[in-house]
């Protein structure tokens, strides 16, 4: 029977502990987290938060963010908001605060890397659902089922991708205080077929070239431009003017430059990570796989998301995202030691079974948050299973034998539905299930062995008491 409370009744328990509704100012979410904008952080009730049923931790960043998990938090964030109120009267009445808050809790470096990643954030969706559909399409292809349907199939995911830079230069425009279809206007010329007929540096430019970094390039500057003609074009004739000149003048710079520079930076890219695991693949595989955790832990795993994007423009797939997914897997292998050392916890090990789930579709936060990190030593431990996977992976790389994956998004098990290669699908999902299988036996032998030595004196979120080491 599931015991679990409704979406309702976590969020009537949660509201009362981040100090009410007159102390929330915004309301958001993403896969595992709650995202709250607080007027007074000192009215949060952290231990009784930490304690409640679900909540599988807490984080302290530009927004107040608490951990329930994904699907769950999708089904209480809209409960509570109705209890809060309004989700526009609340961004009204918090933006000033919520300015402020990121302006003391951030450095400018950060603030950036979030930026960029609230511009691809909401593209994950159509990512993971288009390369999902091409990963099929691949399959029947290759095993000559459904030709009649292969062609509607390929043409369903390839339409997003192809326009992808529309969508990028919306998000962009409206991240930074630009009118979102103009960005989206200004991003199109990069895709747009007639850019063959022009010459840029003695090159003719080609539809596409510069992919999602052009494009963001070109609605920033499109933003900018907006920006200053408000500042001199007269009120009665801004509808006509600002449009005009914001299109006209990011248009012509990215033709006449960005277009150009983009494509160079976009082929460096896949240059420099085709080199890097070539060259340097165990070692390389290692540190990718080993940093990653903390990265996700920061929030700031987002910010690969324009370089995965890249890598899958240019060569169909990106083979940073598998290296990178076995952080999830040194973590499944951590919280494993963990649920068999403390036999003796009921809570951790509740904890661990509703989150054990998550994590093995690539979803870290709950384990991360919920066990490892409270923890401490796991949480190094984890990295360590996560940098073996990546050693494990890379060597192969090394050796020639690619391991991509067709869309952003999920990992862990979820991944091998996006996997690509240059070897065969075969040869593919072997390396990728073996990096996985290290990591998860790197993550467990560490942990268990190594990564409880000192638990007995930890106390909090997730239920450890003293004496639990020495009692498992």
């Amino acid at each position: 029977m599931n015991t679990s409370p409704s979406p309702t009744a976590t969020a009537a328990a949660l509201l009362p502990l981040v100090g009410g509704p007159a102390n929330v100012t915004s309301v958001a979410h993403c896969m595992t987290r709650l995202r709250l904008g607080l007027a007074d952080r000192s009215l949060v009730d952290e231990e009784a938060l930490r304690a409640l049923i679900g909540v599988l931790g807490v984080v302290e960043d530009d927004t107040y963010q608490i951990v329930l998990g994904p699907g769950v938090v999708a089904r209480v964030t809209p409960e509570f908001e109705k209890l809060v109120g309004a989700a526009g009267e609340l961004a009204a009445r918090g933006a000033e605060l919520k300015e402020a808050q990121r302006a003391r809790n951030a450095t400018p470096g950060k603030l950036l890397l979030r930026r960029i990643a609230n511009i691809f954030v909401p593209l994950i969706p159509a990512l993971i659902g288009c390369g999902v559909l091409a990963g099929l399409n691949g399959l029947l292809i290759n095993m000559g089922w459904l030709p009649g349907v292969t062609g509607a199939l390929a043409v369903i995911p390839s339409a997003f991708l192809t326009l992808i830079a529309v969508f990028v230069g919306y998000n962009t425009a409206k991240e930074f205080g630009g009118t979102p279809v103009l960005g989206g206007a200004v991003a199109a010329v990069v895709v747009y077929p007639g850019v063959a007929k022009v010459t840029a540096f003695g090159v003719a430019l080609s539809p596409g070239q510069g992919g999602v970094l052009g494009a963001l390039a070109a609605a920033f500057l499109g933003t900018y431009v907006e920006k200053w003609c408000r500042t001199w074009v007269p009120a009665t004739l801004d509808v006509l003017v600002t449009p005009t000149l914001t299109v006209l003048i990011a248009g012509l710079a990215t033709l006449y430059g960005l277009m150009y520079a983009a494509g160079e930076i976009s082929t460096a890219i896949g240059t420099a990570a085709n080199w890097l695991l070539a060259t340097t693949g165990p070692f390389a595989g290692l540190i990718l796989g080993g940093l990653f955790l903390p990265l996700v832990m920061l929030g700031l795993h987002q910010a690969l998301i324009p370089i995965h994007t890249t890598l899958i423009e240019q060569q169909g797939y990106t083979v940073l995202l598998p290296i990178l997914a076995m952080a999830g897997a040194g973590q499944v292998g951590a919280a494993v030691a963990v649920y068999f050392r403390l036999r003796h916890d009921t809570s951790i090990r509740t904890t661990i079974k509703s989150a054990l789930p998550a994590g093995l579709l690539g979803v870290g936060e709950p384990l991360i948050y919920g066990v490892s990190l409270p923890l401490g030593r796991p949480f190094l431990t984890a990295c360590a299973g996560g940098a073996a996977g990546g050693a494990f992976v890379g060597f192969f790389a090394m050796l020639g034998d690619k391991v991509g994956a067709t869309a952003i998004g999920p990992s862990g098990w979820a991944l091998f539905p996006l996997l690509a290669g240059n070897r065969g699908l075969g040869m593919t999902v072997a390396i990728y299930g073996g990096g996985l299988l290290t990591g998860y036996g790197v993550g467990f032998v560490a942990t268990y062995f190594l990564g409880l030595g000192g638990v007995s004196g930890v106390t909090g979120a997730t239920g450890v008491r003293p004496g639990d080491a020495s009692r498992a």
